[in-house]
């Protein structure tokens, strides 16, 4: 019976291990359990990510030397070695939950499983540890030299290893993933197609498919009754669970938002929505990291397009550079919008801090001023899809100017918040890019006042994010007044802008995290300043 009290010491360092990766664990479901993006993350928070299995590796090491002239086969002084494993990992544990959160951990179906996949990975490691050191003879040779032996086992611990183990747990979980995920997906597409009469759209882009989903369903909401994917659920396992949790028989349109990281994305997206309509918003530089070149990113936006029906629609926002492009090489029935007597553009145009107001067109009728309260001129651009959308659908004039009056602010997109202190904030806090960050800009000059920006900068550039984050930053000079950047390496390329353009360097405030970068404009702020949240990145990219 003695000769269990061995056993505690691989129960508790496993323990120890799943309760130590909670942070670990964090920074896989940020990265959409993406190993490219997680292994990045790695690399950015290798602090963070390495702390937990020093910890518990130094922890085991001082235990053993401690401890070294009592252990032996038969000794209960196994037992607290193990519970000091247990209790750092639950003060590690505790430390990933209290620590600040933009985006909290979700212990989802899906993390229940890796967890459980992460546990046999940890058993795993822990019993080939154990048979490697008894092979070479060391748990014999023990009690002649725990000095040495202590000092062995602190350089071998699995738990040492804890980001790796991470990523493995992941990869021996991806099969029963892929395989829950097409059963899934297979009953979302069956759902979907149960009612032939249903209005099937999809939306992608580079930037802007949040927002012009937004504005269409609420403009078709004025004749249909919509289903939207709602915020940005915009990957093949978000849609899936929209359509089976929300899709019902009295829906008449479905808004399926299409994104992706790379190529191939929106084909499979395609496959599961089945859209009769098809928006391109835009093409532009994002998620570079992963696509690598532009050719890469137009040919997958384009996989929308090349899914539609020989009797399908196209929708393209004229931009006089790659949609325009893509729109005069499509040969199916198709809508380009946004160039005066194309199938819908503006003129008029009245931008204001408080919306704007417009005359729209629509090939075949009549003009009508139109008046929203959205920020900023290309949200006008977003309308216009959306509103060339909703005539071929069959609604009327005053159903789309109704329509287009009811819009609301998009959350975290250029929203204006209230504030009692006499001070204008705007939220455009959701993935920032180089063309919504100029859109953004504009927005941000024509507010009177002192103009104040709190920005990260831009992220997933690939190989061009410095050179665009010091654009931003010449961008940047002209219409502000301060600036207040988040991440001190991160935004050095912005600091390089403004001074090139000749920023005052007292007006420029530069911050380790939000909180103080909060901190700071709560500091400086006056009555009848604005301040503007430019981007904010999530927990994964913070410094440190």
């Amino acid at each position: 019976m003695q000769n269990i009290w061995p056993v505690f010491l691989p129960i508790g360092e496993v323990v120890a291990m799943v309760l130590a990766a909670r942070v670990l664990l964090h920074y896989f479901q940020l990265e959409s359990y993406q190993f490219h993006g997680y292994f990045k993350t790695i690399g950015r928070q290798w602090k963070r990510a390495f702390l937990p299995g020093i910890v518990l590796n130094a922890a085991f090491a001082i235990c053993l030397l401690c401890f070294s002239s009592y252990l032996m086969a038969d000794s209960v002084f196994y037992l607290p070695i193990a519970a000091v494993q247990i209790l750092l990992g639950v003060w590690l544990y505790r430390r990933a939950v209290k620590t600040p959160q933009k985006k909290k951990f979700a212990l989802t179906a899906r993390m229940k499983r890796l967890y459980a996949a992460f546990t046999l990975v940890c058993l795993a490691a822990v019993w080939l540890n154990i048979k490697g050191l008894n092979a070479s003879g060391h748990w014999e040779r023990a009690n002649e030299s725990w000095g040495l032996t202590a000092l062995l086992l602190f350089c071998l611990r699995p738990s040492l290893f804890l980001p790796l183990l991470v990523a493995l747990a992941g990869a021996a979980a991806l099969p029963i993933e892929r395989l829950i995920f097409h059963l899934y997906f297979r009953d979302a597409e069956k759902k979907l197609l149960e009612n032939p009469r249903l209005i099937r759209i999809g939306i992608t882009g580079s930037y802007g498919k949040t927002s012009t989903k937004f504005i269409l369903a609420e403009i078709l909401s004025q004749k249909y009754n919509v289903l939207a994917t709602p915020a940005s659920f915009n990957t093949p396992m978000g849609v899936t669970r929209i359509i089976r949790e929300r899709l019902t028989p009295s829906h008449q349109v479905f808004i399926g938002e299409m994104g992706a990281r790379h190529v191939g994305e929106i084909k499979e997206l395609s496959r599961l929505v089945h859209p009769a309509i098809g928006i391109l918003t835009a093409v532009g530089p994002q998620h570079l990291d992963t696509f690598k070149t532009m050719e890469r990113i137009e040919k997958t936006k384009y996989e929308l397009i090349d899914a539609l029906p020989d009797d399908g629609l196209g929708v393209f926002l004229h931009d006089g550079a790659i949609v325009t492009k893509l729109y005069e090489k499509t040969q199916k029935p198709k809508l380009l919008v946004g160039r005066e007597n194309a199938d819908a553009w503006a003129t008029d145009v009245s931008v204001s801090p408080q919306g704007s107001h417009f005359t729209l067109h629509l090939k075949g009728w009549e003009p009508f001023p139109c008046q929203t309260a959205l920020l900023g001129e290309h949200n006008i651009s977003n309308i216009l899809m959306a509103s060339a959308v909703a005539k071929r659908l069959g609604l009327n004039k005053e159903q789309i100017s109704r329509g287009i009056a009811q819009l609301k602010p998009i959350e975290h997109r250029l929203q204006l918040l209230k504030n009692p202190g006499g001070v204008a904030v705007i939220d455009d806090a959701f993935n920032t890019n180089p063309r919504s960050s100029k859109e953004a800009l504009k927005v941000l000059s024509a507010f009177p006042g002192r103009r104040v920006i709190v920005t990260p900068g831009m992220v997933e550039l690939g190989a061009e994010e410095e050179k665009y984050n010091e654009e931003f930053g010449q961008a940047m000079a002209s219409a502000v007044d301060v600036a207040v950047l988040v991440g001190r390496r991160h935004t050095a390329p912005i600091q390089q802008g403004l001074a090139k353009a000749g920023f005052p360097a007292e007006n420029i405030h530069v911050a380790a995290n939000l909180n103080e970068a909060v901190g700071i404009v709560n500091g400086i702020l006056r009555s009848g300043d604005v301040v503007m949240y430019e981007n904010d990145l999530p927990d994964n990219y913070n410094e440190g």
